[in-house]
């Protein structure tokens, strides 16, 4: 009995030098699952309202690292997560009214396209300028997340994080899809460079092109953003415009912020009069035309004569035709409209929104989200039609484009107000529902993305705020505050010329979609010729 429980004893004092080593080599394989899901967290913390717009450069160099020489089941794992990481934060805002159901339910879905994308930046880690092949497969992504599911959701596309950043001026050149690529080539570059820096102190030989690749994967998208600079202007073309942006305010934040009957409506006619009252008492000039928010008539003006003659009352007091932001039901259906009101002449134009927010403006799988839970179904119980025409309303002889709300974050739906003549964008939002989420001012850094991308002023009236007015460098003239009450009036440049972007339109993603299927072509040829060679 001595002997065994001697040895016994012996067994308890041998075992835990072991088990701490082996607990640290489980830890040291939770390294590159926690790297990528912090880099995530970094991504999304380089978006509005910061303006740590560098941080996407870190963020990707990390995720480049860990997705290096990973199989395709790792790679899809860290790219997941990584797409959570990034996602999770940046998309909060959707389950602001309607609980966290359907915002950890659109995280999911898009998180694995992220995922996919990892998958495939895996798969090119190994090829010569791997950067190139990977930073084409993100923006592949960012084209299929824009398009499918529902007709895409290209929310937190990485252009978007950039409005005050040095790439900025790409957006000239080939829209978001350029600029998120330099974004993504110059973090991939990074990593590239500090992986051969640190082979080269030890004792692998770094191929000089191998570092000149890594090299030219952050050079060339910081010279290219520099000498894009000169298509960035503000210099009137056809001269210029006063303009005027109205927040009249909600009286109730949330999804019942127009349950009193014409309140919102009516908020937005006390604004548009006070300033009027303002032009009037000769403190600002007056404006060739006023921009209302969508959603400023709560109820349809089409059909309810009370809310046509505040409208006209309004019109008249400023004296100046206004774009007015109202819900209308026509055959039937009902649209997001915006309507240009003359102040002689009345209603005389209409823009009906095309892009239509899904789980927002009409709910799909009806059916089977009623299943799963009635309220959702209660919330829209009648879906919106869309339009079928850019809207360019021509306001006092300037020709406006309309893109509202939720268009502004899709490229053709701002592109063909400009290839219809729009010599400025305006982009009429009602942020009401979403409290005071960061995501009016996610919002707010697309719509300066989109000035520079097109080289127009935008102007942003938004119910609740916050409202400016865009610049077409991008930069914002005047905004307002969050849930007040105001009005910006400002002199403005009218364009007309159309910048490389604007012209070339999908153009630029088609070709970045296209080399990221080369660079994966090459990569699973590689591969089977490696896996053939190994046989034999």
């Amino acid at each position: 009995m001595t002997v065994t429980a001697t040895s016994v004893g012996q067994s308890d004092q041998l075992e835990p030098p072991a088990a701490p080593a082996a607990r640290g080599r489980r830890l040291l394989r939770l390294v590159p699952a926690l790297a990528a899901a912090l880099s995530g967290v970094l991504l999304y913390v380089s978006f509005p309202p910061r303006t740590l717009w560098w941080l996407a450069l870190p963020a990707f160099a990390v995720f480049g690292w860990v997705l290096r020489d990973r199989t395709w089941k790792a790679a899809l794992g860290l790219g997941y997560l990584f797409g959570l990481g990034f996602l999770l934060p940046l998309l909060v805002w959707t389950g602001v009214e309607v609980g966290p159901g359907p915002w950890l339910a659109l995280v999911a879905i898009e998180a694995l396209f992220v995922g996919l994308v990892g998958v495939g930046v895996a798969a090119v880690s190994r090829l010569p300028a791997w950067p190139l092949w990977a930073a084409a497969l993100w923006i592949a992504g960012e084209a299929v997340r824009a398009r499918v599911p529902f007709r895409g959701f290209p929310w937190g596309k990485i252009a978007f994080g950039q409005a005050d950043g040095v790439f900025l001026p790409l957006a000239a050149v080939g829209g978001t899809p350029v600029l998120g690529f330099a974004v993504v080539l110059c973090g991939f570059g990074l990593c590239e460079a500090v992986r051969l820096a640190v082979a080269a102190r030890g004792t692998r030989t770094v191929r000089r092109s191998a570092a000149t690749v890594a090299l030219l994967s952050v050079a060339v998208p910081v010279a290219a953003a520099v000498a894009a600079r000169p298509l960035v202007s503000d210099k009137a073309e056809d001269g210029t415009a006063t303009v005027a942006v109205i927040q009249g305010n909600v009286p109730r934040l949330g999804l019942e912020f127009n349950a009193q009957r014409r309140a919102v409506l009516d908020y937005h006619a006390r604004e548009t009069e006070r300033l009027a009252a303002e032009v009037e008492a000769g403190k600002v000039p007056r404006p060739d035309f006023v921009l209302w928010p969508e959603n400023s008539s709560d109820i349809d003006p089409l059909a309810n004569p009370d809310a046509s003659a505040v409208i006209e009352t309004a019109a008249k007091r400023i004296g100046a035709p206004i774009s007015v932001g109202g819900v209308v039901e026509r055959d039937g259906k009902l649209f997001n409209e915006q309507i240009l009101w003359d102040p002689e002449k009345g209603p005389v134009d209409t823009y009906d929104k095309r892009q239509i927010q899904p789980f927002g403006e009409y709910l799909p799988l009806r059916s089977l989200i009623g299943a799963i839970n009635k309220d959702w179904t209660g919330m829209i119980r009648q879906d919106f039609s869309r339009g079928s025409k850019p809207g360019v309303f021509d306001m006092d002889g300037s020709k406006v484009g309309l893109a509202t709300c939720y268009e502004a974050a899709f490229d053709w739906a701002v592109r063909d107000t400009v290839t219809h003549g729009a010599q400025l964008i305006s982009v009429p939002s009602n942020n009401a529902t979403f409290d005071r989420s960061e995501m009016t001012y996610q919002q707010l850094a697309m719509s300066r993305v989109r000035a520079v991308e097109h080289s127009r002023t935008v102007t942003v009236p938004v119910t609740s705020g916050v409202s400016a007015v865009i610049m077409p460098d991008g930069k914002i003239a005047r905004k307002t505050g969050m849930f007040v009450a105001d009005s910006l009036v400002q002199k403005v440049p009218l364009r007309s010329s159309e910048t490389p972007a604007t012209r070339l339109g999908i153009l630029p993603e088609i070709a970045l979609v296209l080399v990221a299927a080369g660079g994966l072509g090459w990569a699973v040829a590689a591969g089977v010729r490696g896996r053939r060679a190994g046989g034999v």
